[in-house]
């Protein structure tokens, strides 16, 4: 049976034989080709080449001549010895390079002519000679030996150069004969090529194309189609085991149907048990599936479009999901949805994930809504807790620490070493204390929202000047270099300059605390997007990567670190007050290597364009 390899490998075979005729003949004519160049510049061209630079450095060498009777002895003695060295070069290039007839009798005449002329140069160079006779000897016989020099030079040019427009007469006339046989052997290669196309659509293209609209109308659900088998070679067999495979897929779509009705329905009961709102979207954003929950408090139905519903914070956390730009910050409130079930408020944290395939392709999305009532409940319970003790604890505090510095002041009587020691002690206790209940209360107030901002237009560079003002003298003390890299073009930012300097106070007495003298702090701040992001940077102990993801956490101090007294609240309230701010602060540090800590703060133009 001629099959289609056969058939392939005659039309390809015959190609590949024309290719290789092509190839072969192309690399003896392009061998020719460069012989010939090669010819060209190793017999010719190099001593062209040399011949030009001798006359060149022998019109120096005059020129040499004549600075020394101008009164420039110096400069003159050194042109011609330059030109003098140069000019043997040349002469040795070219006696090293005769290829042509009588080229040889007239390089050994320059190189007679040459020494004459070195030896009437060197007499000219003799200071012992007078001025007049130097000039004599240059005009009656230096003058002519340079002219002979320059012709003889310039004689061997001439012979070079005939030679090689012989040579490049040749290499045209190769050229044009490998040219033609180029042009006949594509010529005919076209013409077979041309012939083999024209059975490749009758044997190949055409069964194949059969192929392709019956698998597309097989995508398209019509499984009835057969594909006629017009062939015995392996195109037809394709066809009839395309027929097969058409046949097998009539018989599992019968069995599968009935089985992906079973599948849903279990499917289905399983998400209406779930407690949460869950939903499955397809990626235009229709409702496949969803739970009980999700159906009654968000009307999440089956076959409903998100983009029909008065859910706008689902539709653009959809768009960024598609998009892969979805924020990771579900505390924010615009991921936080209230809702009443039976007259009880109640608080669902929506989020989205992509459902991919086995190639990566977006299929779907899974829309979760998990209530988070309890959770705000607690967490509101803790801050009015935090918020009442706090308050509770602070005026007997004030009392406590009035009542220590009263002492230490001696109001009331004298007092021993040992009673001001304890004192001491005392007072630094109080304040330590004094400043945690203070955290304390700015953390409450700031999660319950009572926080009192006062935001206005600032410029950046003033509020790292005022946040650096208060280090400056003990930074100074302990031998760490502070500094700005400020650029000139910062647009203004949105912010209440107190809460923020606060921020920096905190980040910049974090920096202070860990890094030992002799080290560097530096803050920055650089324009990014609608926001401006400030650094504040330190050449410290740097942060151990395990500890990274816990720093703004409550109370949290890394451990087996020597630092001051605290409670652990610094960082988590430059937290609370950035993201009151709209803004949102990261860490990055590398062990042993320091710490950079960046927060954003929107430009003051920005919320001039959403107004």
């Amino acid at each position: 049976m001629f099959g289609l390899r056969h058939k392939l490998s005659l039309g390809f075979g015959g190609l590949l034989l024309i290719l290789l005729i092509i190839g072969v003949q192309g690399i003896l004519r392009f061998q020719e080709l460069g012989q010939s160049i090669d010819v060209i510049l190793r017999e010719n061209y190099n001593s062209i080449v040399a011949c030009q630079q001798m006359k060149e450095n022998l019109s120096s060498m005059d020129r040499g001549i004549m600075l020394t009777f101008l009164g420039y002895p110096q400069e003159g003695e050194e042109q011609i010895r330059k030109n003098e060295a140069l000019f043997a070069e040349a002469l040795q290039m070219e006696l090293n390079n005769v290829t042509l007839p009588g080229e040889r009798e007239k390089a050994r005449a320059l190189q007679a002519l040459i020494i004459r002329y070195r030896a009437v140069l060197q007499e000219i160079r003799k200071r012992s000679l007078p001025d007049n006779v130097s000039r004599r000897l240059y005009l009656a016989e230096l003058m002519p030996l340079s002219q002979q020099v320059k012709q003889s030079a310039d004689e061997i040019l001439q012979l070079n150069q005939q030679n090689m427009n012989a040579a490049d007469s040749r290499a045209r006339k190769l050229a044009a004969s490998a040219q033609r046989q180029m042009v006949l052997l594509l010529s005919f290669g076209v013409f077979i090529a041309m012939i083999f196309l024209s059975f490749t659509g009758k044997w190949i293209l055409h069964p194949i194309h059969r192929l392709t609209r019956s698998a597309e109308a097989i995508r398209d659900g019509n499984l009835e189609l057969v594909v006629p088998a017009e062939s015995r070679d392996e195109i037809g067999r394709l066809s009839e085991a395309f027929n097969d495979m058409a046949e097998s897929l009539r018989e599992f779509r019968r069995s599968d149907e009935a089985r992906l009705l079973r599948m849903e329905r279990a499917t289905q009961e399983a998400f209406d048990h779930l407690p949460d709102a869950l939903a499955i979207l397809n990626p235009e954003g229709k409702v496949e599936i969803s739970s009980a929950a999700a159906r009654s408090l968000f009307g999440l139905m089956a076959g409903i479009s998100l983009q029909d519903l008065p859910l706008d914070d689902l539709q653009t956390l959809f768009r960024e999901t598609v998009s892969g730009a979805k924020s990771r910050q579900p505390e924010t409130g615009h991921r936080i949805h209230q809702r009443f079930v039976d007259g009880d408020e109640r608080f669902f944290r929506s989020d989205m994930a992509p459902i991919r395939d086995r190639r990566g392709n977006l299929s779907g999305m899974i829309l979760m809504m998990q209530d988070i009532t309890e959770q705000r409940r607690l967490s509101e319970m803790k801050r009015g807790m935090i918020s009442t003790v706090s308050h509770q604890l602070k005026t007997p505090l004030t009392s406590v620490r009035m009542a220590v510095h009263l002492l230490l002041e001696e109001k009331i009587g004298p007092l021993t070493e040992k009673q001001e020691e304890l004192l001491l002690a005392a007072r630094e206790e109080s304040d330590l204390l004094y400043r945690i209940l203070t955290d304390l209360l700015d953390i409450s107030r700031i999660g319950s929202g009572r926080l009192q901002m006062n935001c206005r237009e600032e410029a950046p560079r003033t509020l790292i000047l005022e946040a650096l003002e208060p280090i400056r003298m003990a930074a100074r003390d302990r031998g760490i270099e502070v500094v700005t890299e400020l650029g000139d073009a910062l647009p203004p930012v949105y912010a209440d300059p107190v809460q923020i300097g606060q921020v920096f106070s905190n980040l910049l007495n974090n920096a202070l605390r860990y890094t030992a003298p002799g080290g560097r702090i530096a803050i920055s701040a650089a324009a990014e997007g609608e926001m401006v992001r400030f650094f504040v940077s330190d050449t410290g102990s740097g942060i151990p990567h395990q500890f990274l993801q816990r720093i703004f956490e409550q109370f949290f101090r890394v451990p087996d670190q020597p630092t001051e007294k605290g409670a652990g609240l610094g960082l988590a309230i430059a937290k609370e007050i950035v993201e009151a701010h709209g803004g949102n602060i990261n860490v990055e540090s590398r062990e042993g290597q320091g710490t950079t800590f960046s927060f954003t703060l929107k430009k003051a133009d920005s919320l001039g364009d959403q107004e």
